[in-house]
């Protein structure tokens, strides 16, 4: 009886090992066929584990866990998920050890004051599985899946944790035999137990401030777009008073041409009115979005004796301006104040290209750059300005690339700073 008992909390532990992985990986599926696939491959792989128990019994089945379920769920788990590295290896680890602390737990609960009998390790084993995969839905699932998406580097150090935790908890628990028979060793057991809630405490306050820090900056970079854009419209407020302004004395201009019946210089002076609105406002291109940011820089680089030299590829067709003018607008805002570093009027010269290459629309932001700057390709570059609302350009121009499904790079070449985006279009 005891056994069968023993059997079925590990048949138990199995399923919500799976249950608990589920909710904290990020599958490169849908949910509806990672739902499916997991219960197909899970499914052999616990029927498989299950005749191992039946036949080898619970001791032998528990120091061969890791071959006979760790290693084959991580490969499988590994093909699906969208994350690879560090951060799959600790969500991983974590669920395992999570698990495995239970089994700890339960064990020590069922072997010394249970008496042995497997009552104990099943109850307590149907009690806290499907609470702590409540308190994991329920306080760590989106945090965490958030943390997933936007955290690259620093996962490292969390696995290997998690990855001496599991390699403890597995040899304390069952070698060289089950815990259970080892009286003399279960006070280290328990030990290892209580550290190990200290250290996942350390390591959950370290991600939740990870979270904290990239929420800040999520903020403190929306709140520079905002400044950016207020700046741009307090700019165009600017020009259109100069512009009524102007306007009177262009009137006065015309009518005397006019009263005088000089026709032919009423003209050409218009034409030359023309002109000077087209360089302040375009036309660039059709779309009037690109055309007030391009606008904007124009005039900037202008105020800086400097050039910006345009060579704009696209039609009236639909884009989504937004995320096009975000891109525009921190990639040329960091061209400025690269090319402003510069005395000579001749390195004061920003390129921007538009053109579509099959599916995507390419903007290229070419630029002067100083001696000294070497940018890999595939690496961003950090900001040496000092203060808060700096460092935010290359990072938001990524974004707004990847949320059209697309991709930035940049990189140095022959002394100048090269920014590429490829954006996927509606009307691509």
């Amino acid at each position: 009886m005891a056994q069968t008992l023993r059997d079925l909390s590990a048949f138990w532990v199995m399923f919500h090992v799976f249950c608990l992985f589920i909710m904290l990986f990020r599958s490169r599926y849908t949910k509806k066929k990672t739902l499916l696939l997991t219960g197909i491959g899970i499914g052999v792989l616990i029927l498989l584990n299950a005749a191992g128990l039946l036949i080898l019994g619970y001791e032998v089945m528990g120091r061969l866990f890791f071959i006979t379920c760790s290693i084959p769920s991580f490969v499988f788990f590994y093909v699906m998920s969208a994350d690879k590295k560090t951060r799959f290896l600790f969500t991983f680890c974590l669920a395992d050890t999570s698990c495995l602390w239970i089994i700890g737990v339960t064990l020590l609960l069922d072997a010394y004051p249970g008496g042995g009998n497997g009552w104990v390790m099943l109850l307590s084993r149907l009690i806290a599985l499907p609470l702590l995969e409540y308190c994991v839905y329920r306080y760590l699932r989106k945090p965490f899946l958030e943390l997933q998406a936007v955290v690259e580097k620093g996962w490292g150090v969390f696995f290997g944790m998690t990855l001496l935790y599991y390699v403890l908890l597995i040899v304390v628990l069952y070698y060289p035999n089950n815990i259970e028979n080892r009286p003399e060793d279960v006070f280290v057991c328990v030990l290892i137990l209580i550290l190990m809630l200290f250290n996942y405490a350390t390591i959950f306050t370290a991600l939740y401030r990870q979270l904290l820090l990239y929420r800040k900056q999520q903020s403190e970079r929306l709140l520079q777009e905002q400044k950016l854009s207020l700046k741009a419209q307090l700019e165009n407020q600017q020009r259109i008073r100069r512009m009524k302004h102007d306007m009177k004395t262009h009137t006065a201009t015309l009518g005397g041409l006019l009263s005088a019946g000089r026709t032919k210089e009423a003209l050409g002076y218009i034409k030359n009115v023309e002109d000077e609105m087209d360089a302040l406002w375009g036309p660039f291109c059709p779309n009037p979005y690109i055309n007030a940011v391009l606008g904007y820089y124009l005039q900037k680089l202008s105020e800086m004796d400097g050039e910006l030299l345009l060579d704009i590829q696209v039609g009236d067709e639909a884009l989504p301006y937004m995320e096009l003018c975000r891109i525009l607008s921190n990639g040329l805002e960091n061209a400025c104040d690269a090319v402003g570093e510069f005395p000579e009027r001749e390195n004061r010269q920003v390129s921007l290209r538009m053109k579509y290459s099959r599916d995507y629309l390419v903007i290229r932001i070419k630029n002067r750059c100083r001696d000294g700057l070497h940018v890999e390709k595939g690496t961003v570059p950090f900001t040496e300005k000092e203060g808060s609302d700096h460092g935010f350009g290359l990072p938001t121009v990524r974004e707004a690339a990847e949320k059209l499904g697309g991709d930035m790079v940049c990189y140095t070449e022959k002394g100048f700073f090269v920014l590429d985006a490829m954006v996927r279009t509606r009307s691509c």
